[in-house]
């Protein structure tokens, strides 16, 4: 008699309703409190998970928190966060200055600035500090992982998170694998980042990645348009905002950015590629070199308040 192979309706939403599995996550560390730093904590303490931010100085720890609680605020006058999710948000954050003390953490999350050496000296200590078993974590947009990878002794263990500013509110994350990234590794982190909220999405090691490399063209192209006088800052972001239905113009999202970091993206993959597209305008570099370095200093392509909003004509 035939074996009975029949799979009824409840077998088939039972496999689906499977969970999938997630590593325990109690702690996630993050080396670095600027604007993506900050950024990362808050998603990942909003999702209830305990945060340690290390820092180099305490002038550095306290901007942060006076930055990170000026965006809730900001919010909250918004009516898009209350004051209880603020409080529970920053009881979960833990400040310091020692960087032994990520020991403890289940996940670390690297998030300095672009420089390829300050990162492998950060890599190269965490290596030695954290747990064999502790996934380590580059938020960086154009480096390469399996350089960085190769100042410890863990390289199956060491990935890219690519988070999009601002963090809170862009859904995206690139999940980058460098060469010798496991495949357990890229699972996990891929759990994590559903965690914490995150759309994930699997890239290979290329300079730029995808968000970048697509990105930095439009932006580039953006400020030529600017500097060869065919049409004003503000026009340049009506025509791309109306024309093709998007919520922020290319030099708004410049401003965004940091005129600044959005410089180095270019630098980097015009080094790595040699392709023109990639070569930074001469305006952009203008800006950067009179310090108006976008949204976060007030000054950009266009002027924002305290709180970051744009400062129309109008106005």
């Amino acid at each position: 008699m035939a074996e009975n192979t029949e799979v009824t309706l409840d077998d088939l939403l039972g496999e689906l309703a499977q969970p999938e599995e997630v590593d325990k996550i109690e702690l996630v560390a993050i080396i670095g409190a600027g604007v993506m730093g900050q950024g990362i904590a808050q998603t990942i303490s909003s999702s209830g998970i305990d945060v340690l931010m290390i820092e180099k100085t305490i002038e550095n720890v306290d901007l942060a928190k006076e930055h990170l609680i000026r965006n809730m605020e900001y919010e909250i006058s918004r009516w898009a966060m209350t004051k209880s999710e603020l409080k529970s948000i920053m009881s979960r954050i833990q400040w310091s200055l020692d960087i032994t003390e990520v020991r403890e953490a289940d996940f670390i999350i690297e998030a300095v600035e672009e420089s390829f050496e300050q990162k492998k000296q950060i890599f190269s200590v965490l290596d030695r500090v954290a747990t064999p078993d502790t996934i380590l974590v580059s938020n960086t947009s154009t480096l390469s992982l399996t350089k960085i990878a190769e100042s410890t002794k863990r390289p199956e263990k060491i990935i890219g998170m690519h988070f999009l500013n601002p963090v809170p509110k862009v859904s995206l994350v690139e999940v980058v694998k460098a060469l010798e990234t496991s495949d357990d590794t890229v699972a996990r982190t891929k759990a994590f980042a559903k965690k914490i909220g995150k759309k994930p999405i699997e890239v290979y090691e290329y300079p730029g990645f995808v968000t970048t490399r697509v990105i930095v063209p439009y932006l580039n192209e953006a400020m030529y348009v600017l500097l060869e006088g065919i049409a004003s800052a503000e026009d340049i972001e009506v025509a791309m905002k109306l024309g093709y239905n998007l919520q922020t113009g290319p030099l708004e999202l410049a401003d965004n950015i940091g005129l600044d970091e959005l410089l180095h993206w270019m630098q980097e993959l015009w080094n790595a590629l040699g392709e023109p597209r990639y070569r930074p305008c001469p305006i952009l570099r203008q800006k950067v070199r009179d310090k108006k370095l976008g949204k976060k200093c007030g000054e950009g392509f266009f002027k924002y308040d305290e709180d970051g909003n744009k400062i129309t004509v109008e106005d």
